[in-house]
């Protein structure tokens, strides 16, 4: 099929070739039959690493190697059981590695798939959004502005078409694109413009399409090597900690190298050091902590997908923790994007509409009373214009409730209907408004007929239609009131045609100005009788002379959550700045609504804007929350603008024309529902409901994973300054071995594993969203992070050291005394760290959270707990761990001993809390006394 030449086919042609029609589409259970015939529209990926490799892959790290190599020594000595016991722990270490790793590309896969494109087909009839990747041949497709071609198609129908194709043929400049057939042979793909191709962009106009090729089969198909929809660079915070691993690693080898040496000038056997050096260094070197930031990004990654947030950039998750500014669109991200129309006014008359969103019942009405649109020629012309200049459609899907009541038989079972607008919010709060007054599409289908379409975009701020109708035509136009007043030569007033005079021209903007003050958004009507021959004839030469009809209000209400999401922010020391293109007392009156403009807070309209200098807006950016009537190009200067302040910038868009400004800015956040490709491919960030509190949330997720992060950083860091130290100080006093190597490895598998991980899914704080964001160029370190470290390892270390020597002292000639002061050490060491995991979930101490709230880090800890208990007290496993029977009187000793780094620490933190406390009571006691007075 895909060899066919399909430029050289009419559309008629090409519809009886692929067995489809224009009218219906591909009837479901065909497009079932044609997707296991054709496969997935999908273009061929690059080989992923086999878990094999994977697996094999935690063996590669140059200690381990050593330390392999030190193992098949031992067994070449005879210490067989030391030899597979180390072996053993090594592959167990390496199961867990793997299985961190394989978890993490499942979840980066699972996150590639939920980022998928979509698109826009019609099926049986209906128009439905599907995944790009269910595309078969035969498909009907409709494109717009924005939209991304997700497979090789044949244009059907095409209104002012305009497809980049760069990625394709490297021409830079948009091809017009149509339906007529060529007849030439080898036609150049860059002139093919009948066709159009996957992978490149729509930047203007309409079109229905049908799909011709999917796949592999495709023109990109065939050079898929160009498109990589994925990126898998290290994230800045991965890359520091890979440079500070690096620099552990030398710190580690040389406190390893003068333990050993130490250890050696004391008399301790030469073999025995060294391979208690080598364990040393495997277990202090945190060379898993990049791979474990991985996984807590990956886990963090898909707690914000349930949160409907998408992440696609994972360099974006550390921006979320420091985002000062989010500038937000108003329509559907802020509010419901459920418009509502209102009011209408006609010539001087205000008539109110009723109904709520998208039902269709509802009625209009003058002082209370119906009006008949029969007897009204300026209302029935303006519905007319709201039903034919529109490409939405009012849908009616039965609701949920009464399916499950049919199914259950209840008397329920008449449930409400559920209306849905597939399009345009916008437009189909006009399809709606008609039909409450019965003017529905069905109605006026073969009364008039569309021949030609000039689309809405953000630079002409209208739409319109060229109609036939009776013989003669009409052009219909719907567009932004002052914008339409400049086209209109005549108005409708008192149901009679009149030259619009400077007067009535002031009394339409009057009537605007009063909607827009009530939070409408006002739209005006406006249309044109033609002559045959004008019909073919461009936009600028149609496009004046009309006859203004009125003005429709409609309302999108604020989304009941948003209001509490800004107060949120504001705690949380981020400013909220809207963003629209609606009109200025519209904008407003929603910013006040949603409490996120202040006494002094300015509202600036794009106009203000485009004659400011760019000094002059730096001036004023901290005090402006609202920029009205702007224009995609204006928020690019607006992002710019707040980044010279200082500010990292969190920033919507959903049009082509945001691309600039949502890739400029520091978390580009394009929405899900009616974002175009363009948008999305430019953003770090997708919203899955197009919501504002969505990006509260992700802001929220995105400072828990940054503080996950912090936490397990300290939790390994501190256990493995511990372990350093407790051998160091042994050394360095003359002492014997306080840990033999088999228990030191074992250590770190107990300890390092899985408790590290459950910190890395650790609940947030309380307190996450009433602290201002941290600094972008903030040190991991930060914060007192390093001295607690340094504070809790030494800590550890000593006390681990001290319960060694109190127990070693009891006897220190005999050998038996010695195995038993190790298994002390041993079990101080594990239970201090395990301790110490708790400590590290607060950012104050152990006392502040409570302990249990984490249910992983309990049961990991719980399996540590049991894991030390059976190398402790199974005969079989005693003489390979060199351990012995702890008794009640060496378990106070292990458990003080243990505690003291974390509760010492964490009583002295209570202190210096409480301290602070007093204070601060005083000074808002007083604040309050003074409000009183």
């Amino acid at each position: 099929m895909s060899q066919n030449p399909w430029y050289q086919l009419s559309e008629d042609e090409t519809l009886g070739t692929l067995v489809s029609t224009a009218a219906e589409g591909l009837a479901s259970d065909e497009a079932q039959r044609r997707l296991q015939q054709y496969g997935p529209n999908m273009l061929a990926e690059k080989k992923r690493i086999s878990p094999l490799r994977l697996f094999l892959g935690q063996f590669q790290d140059f200690m381990v190697l050593v330390l392999v190599a030190a193992t098949l020594i031992s067994g070449l000595l005879g210490e067989y059981l030391d030899a597979i016991t180390i072996v053993a722990i090594i592959i167990m270490n390496g199961i867990l590695g793997f299985i961190q790793e394989f978890r993490a590309e499942r979840s980066l896969r699972a996150l590639r798939e939920l980022s998928a494109p979509t698109a826009k087909v019609m099926r049986s009839g209906t128009v439905e959004q599907i995944a790009a990747s269910d595309l078969v041949p035969g498909d009907l497709l409709f494109l717009e502005s924005g939209d991304r071609i997700p497979a090789d198609v044949r244009w059907l129908e095409a209104s002012s078409l305009y497809v980049e194709e760069s990625a394709l043929t490297g021409e830079s400049v948009p091809v017009n694109k149509n339906t007529a057939v060529l007849t030439q042979t080898d036609v150049p793909l860059g002139d093919q413009r009948n066709l159009g191709f996957m992978g490149t962009m729509v930047t203007r106009g309409t079109g229905k399409a049908v799909v011709i090729r999917t796949g592999m089969a495709t023109e990109m198909g065939k050079i898929a090597d160009l498109i990589q929809s994925t990126e898998e660079a290290d994230t800045p915070l991965q890359h520091r900690l890979e440079q500070l691993g690096k620099i552990l690693i030398m710190v580690a080898l040389g406190l390893t190298v003068v333990v050993v040496l130490a250890g050696i000038l004391h008399g301790q056997p030469m073999y025995g050091m060294f391979l208690a050096g080598v364990s040393l260094a495997v277990a202090a070197i945190p060379e898993g902590l990049p791979a474990i930031v991985t996984i807590a990004l990956a886990l963090g990654v898909q707690r914000m997908i349930k949160r409907k947030a998408i992440v696609r950039k994972l360099p974006s998750v550390e921006t979320l923790g420091c985002a000062s500014v989010i500038c937000s669109d108003k329509t559907g991200t802020l509010t419901q994007n459920k418009m509502t129309v209102t009011h209408l006014w006609l010539g001087g008359q205000v008539l109110e509409v009723s109904g709520q969103g998208y039902d269709p019942i509802g009625a209009i009405t003058l002082q209370d009373q119906p009006v008949d649109i029969r007897k009204d020629a300026a209302l029935k012309r303006m519905l007319h214009i709201g039903v034919l200049c529109n490409n939405a459609v009012l849908q009616r899907q039965e609701a949920a409730a009464g399916r499950e009541s049919k199914r259950k038989g209840s008397k329920e079972a008449e449930a409400k209907p559920v209306w849905q607008v597939q399009g345009d919010p916008t437009e189909g709060a006009l399809m709606v408004l008609g039909a409450k007054a019965g003017v529905t599409g069905a109605s006026l289908e073969g009364l008039y007929t569309r021949l030609n379409e000039f689309p809405f975009d953000s630079d002409r701020k209208r739409m319109s239609v060229v109609i036939e109708h009776q013989g003669g035509a009409l052009l219909y136009c719907k567009g932004a009131t002052e914008v339409l007043l400049d086209l209109c030569s005549y108005m409708m007033w008192e149901g009679r045609v009149v030259p619009l005079t400077p007067t009535l021209r002031m009394k339409v903007l009057g009537a605007a100005e009063g909607m827009a003050r009530s939070a409408l958004r006002v739209l005006g009507t406006a249309y044109r009788e033609l002559k045959e021959n004008q019909c073919s004839q461009s936009e600028s030469q149609l496009e004046n002379g009309l006859i203004f009809t009125g003005l429709i209000g409609m309302i999108d209400p604020p989304r009941p959550e948003v209001r509490d999401a800004i107060a949120t922010c504001k705690r949380a020391g981020i400013r909220t700045v809207m963003i629209t293109g609606d009109h200025q007392s519209t904008a407003e009156a929603i910013a006040k609504q949603l409490g996120m403009l202040p006494t002094k807070g300015q509202v600036v309209s794009g106009q203000q804007l485009a004659n400011m200098s760019d000094e002059e807006l730096d001036a004023k950016a901290e005090d402006i929350y609202v920029f009205a009537r702007v224009s995609p190009e204006h928020k690019l200067r607006i992002v710019k603008s707040l980044q010279r302040r200082g500010h990292v910038v969190a920033m919507t868009g959903d049009g082509v024309n945001d691309a600039p400004a949502i890739k400029a800015a520091d978390i580009g956040i394009a929405m899900g529902i009616s974002g175009t490709d363009v948008s999305k491919e430019a953003s770090s960030l997708i919203l899955s409901d197009d919501n504002f509190s969505t990006i509260v949330a992700a802001i929220e997720e995105g400072r828990g994973i940054y503080e996950n992060i912090r936490k397990f950083i300290r939790y390994l860091l501190a256990s493995n300054v511990g372990e350093i130290l407790v051998m160091f100080f042994a050394m360095m006093l003359g002492l014997p071995l306080p840990l033999i190597p088999i228990q030191i490895l074992w250590v770190n598998l107990v300890t390092d594993g899985l408790p590290a991980m459950a910190l890395g899914v650790d609940q947030a704080e309380k307190d996450l969203m009433q602290h201002k964001p941290r600094s972008a160029k903030e040190n991991i370190f930060a914060r007192r992070l390093g001295w607690k470290i340094i504070s809790r390892g030494f800590l550890i270390g000593l006390c681990t050291l001290g319960a060694f020597w109190i127990v070693l002292q009891q006897n220190p000639d005999d050998a038996a005394q010695l195995v038993k002061a190790q298994t002390v050490a041993f079990a101080t060491l594990v239970m201090a760290q395990l301790i110490h995991v708790f400590d590290c979930r607060s950012s104050r101490s152990i006392f502040h959270r409570n302990p249990f709230q984490n249910k992983a880090l309990v049961l990991s800890v719980l399996s540590s707990l049991a894991m030390l208990w059976a190398v402790l007290y199974i005969d079989a496993l005693q003489p390979i761990f060199k351990t012995v029977d702890l008794h009640w009187m060496d378990w106070i000793i292990v458990l003080i001993a243990a505690g003291i780094p974390t509760f010492l620490m964490g009583i002295g933190s209570l202190l210096s809390t409480s301290k602070k406390k007093r204070p601060m009571i005083r000074g808002n006691a007083s604040t309050g006394a003074n409000r009183a007075a």
